[in-house]
């Protein structure tokens, strides 16, 4: 199962896929320079000196034999169109969220929602982040009901994996029947959709 990790700059997705693959991965992060920094915002992220350029690349072995690839995807608007070669053939997308910077999400699930991609979305947990429940988070995002949204930290291994396996679930109750024909106006997996109406 192909799956994107996808978010806004410097949310934690590379940390994420270091966390949880069972390979060493595969990185393509560069310094930050000061040529980026009219481009890439650091507001809350004072220690952020690297970006990633072009994918992150991981892979975990599921119970029952389900192989998760995991594609890290920059998260900047200028990578836009390598974001979407990378989401070519993928069957869901993680979209990870900071409450610090949690309006620079809406840009990422848009795009996803324009792939067509099933997605779960995961709060990473910074130290000085502030808390909310998860009802405010959901209301705040807009999220359909059926979307699933967790809490994470993507530095720990359980709480990375809770939220990729409910990324995976998610994907897999929203996929066909074998032999089964697509609902009348169901999304299929990499085909464009509709875009979304803009977020506030």
């Amino acid at each position: 199962m192909k799956l994107v990790v996808a978010g806004p700059f410097g949310v934690g997705k590379t940390t994420l896929i270091r966390t949880l693959s069972e390979i060493a991965t595969l990185h393509t992060e560069e310094a930050m320079t000061e040529t980026g920094r009219p481009v890439d915002d650091l507001a809350g992220l004072p220690e952020k000196a690297t970006t990633t350029v072009a994918v992150d690349f991981g892979r975990l072995t599921l119970p029952g034999n389900v192989v998760l690839y995991m594609f890290g995807t920059p998260g900047q608007r200028r990578f836009f169109p390598l974001w979407q070669d990378i989401a070519r053939g993928a069957l869901g997308a993680l979209v990870l969220a900071d409450t610090r910077r949690l309006a620079d999400s809406f840009e990422i699930m848009d795009m996803v929602e324009e792939q067509g991609l099933p997605y779960a979305v995961a709060v990473n947990r910074f130290p000085d982040a502030p808390d909310h429940p998860v009802e405010v988070l959901r209301a705040h995002l807009d999220l359909h009901a059926t979307t699933p949204l967790l809490l994470c930290d993507a530095r720990e291994r359980r709480s990375s994996l809770d939220a990729l396996i409910a990324l995976a679930e998610h994907v897999l109750d929203a996929l066909p029947a074998p032999g089964a024909d697509p609902e009348p106006g169901a999304a299929i997996p990499s085909t464009p959709a509709p875009v979304a109406p803009e977020r506030p």
